[in-house]
Formats: structure tokens, C-alpha cells, sequence
């Protein structure tokens, strides 16, 4: 029996758009702090790393430094306020559903592979009522390291039962090219999530500006490395 082939995708940014949330939930921790709230179209390229990094960038747009202990803090209350608030407006983006159900019918199987925790990403998608389209939703706390090392990407794959020869990654950011490329596997950049560097210049083998263009993508890449 052959393994199936796996698409592994990047959550925020690239499945759901998050950005609301988490710039909410950023806001509410900055407000406890006295500080300004960062704008949303100003925020969404600071999110791809991680809570942690997403609150200490936010700091660092009025110029506040703090120290770990701090920080910590600081996450602790984002995390509960962010939870208690997961997908008051975070929404799949468009045409992803239809674009799984296709590749779906055409034998992938699908995982995630996220810096978010994996309990917050699970929680995020039990209410969009996607979890069940994913054989495994991984976070940066499942196998204690983050992408891009390499590490979570593989384990990612070998939890949904395929083999990373089998595998294709979808992101939308750096870390997500990075990981690819050390794992050893084919990548599909998506234009419309977050990102400080334009998705293009950091050269993933395929680029798409929609959900709609993904399953061709897919066929594309996985069909490359089956010739080869």
C-alpha cells in the first residue's frame, strides 16, 4: 500500500485570516500596559512567529522594552484574552474549502504545521469547523521546536501517516519557505497573508494569489515529483 500524499499547510495567513484576532487580542495586552493599539494594516506582518514575538513586536512600535519575566507576563494574558476570543472574526479564506474538497476527492490527505500552540490552533479550527479536514494540526509546543526547523515539519507529516517524500507545504511567510527547504520538500507561497518580505522574493517553487488556483498547484508539484 502506497502512503498518501500530503499537503501541509501554515494556519494563520495562510488557511484562516487571523489578523483580526490577533491584533485584538494584542491590543487588549497593550491597553493594560498604557500603550496605543496598533492598527490593524500596520500589524499583519507582524504575526507568522509566534505569540511571544507577535506581542514583543507590538511593544516595540512605541519603543517599549521589557524583560523576559515581562513578557511572559504579557503572553499569559494574551493567550487567555485570545482563547476566550479565537474566531470572533477569523474566517477561512476564500474558496478553501472548495480548493480541500477537490484535492481531497483527488486522494491528499491534509496536516497543519504552525507556530501557533497546538491547543489555540485546534481550538481555532473545532469553531470554523475545519479540525476534521486534518489527519494532524501540530503546533510550535508538539514536538518542542518551531519552524523553520525542520524537525516539526517532518514529525508533522509522519503524524498524518505520510511520508515526506510525498509531501507538499503551503505557506505564506519565511518560515515557511524555511522549513520547506530543509525538509526537503516542494513549496506553494500564498500572496495574501502575512508577511514582512514579499512572498515572492523569498521563492517558493509555486506562488497563488487564491485558494481557487491551489489545487492546480497541488496536481503541478505533486505530479513533478512523482515524474522525477
Amino acid at each position: 500500500m502506497t502512503s498518501p500524499r500530503i499537503v501541509v499547510f501554515d494556519l494563520d495567513g495562510t488557511l484562516v485570516d487571523t489578523a483580526p484576532d490577533l491584533i485584538n487580542a494584542l491590543n487588549f495586552v497593550l491597553d493594560r500596559e498604557g500603550l496605543p493599539p496598533v492598527p490593524l494594516h500596520a500589524a499583519r506582518n507582524m504575526i507568522g512567529q509566534g505569540a511571544r514575538k507577535l506581542i514583543e513586536r507590538g511593544l516595540e512600535v512605541d519603543g517599549r522594552a521589557v524583560g523576559v519575566a515581562d513578557i511572559t507576563r504579557l503572553l499569559a494574558d494574551f493567550i487567555d484574552f485570545y482563547a476566550a476570543h479565537i474566531a470572533v472574526a477569523s474566517r477561512p479564506f476564500e474558496g478553501l474549502e472548495s480548493a480541500l474538497d477537490e484535492l481531497s476527492a483527488r486522494g491528499f490527505r491534509f496536516a497543519v504545521c504552525t507556530n501557533k500552540l497546538e491547543w489555540l490552533s485546534k481550538l481555532l479550527l473545532d469553531q470554523l469547523g475545519l479540525s476534521s479536514r486534518f489527519a494532524a494540526i501540530c503546533g510550535a509546543d508538539t514536538f518542542g521546536v518551531s519552524k523553520p526547523d525542520p524537525v516539526i515539519l517532518r514529525e508533522t507529516v509522519a503524524r498524518a501517516g505520510g511520508l515526506i517524500a510525498g509531501a507538499i507545504m503551503v505557506g505564506d511567510a519565511g518560515p515557511d519557505i524555511g522549513v520547506a527547504r530543509r525538509a526537503g520538500i516542494p513549496v506553494i507561497g500564498v500572496e495574501f497573508g502575512y508577511t514582512e518580505v514579499p512572498i515572492a522574493d523569498l521563492k517558493p517553487d509555486l506562488l497563488i494569489s487564491h485558494m481557487r488556483d491551489l489545487p492546480a498547484a497541488v496536481e503541478r508539484l505533486a505530479s513533478l515529483r512523482e515524474s522525477n
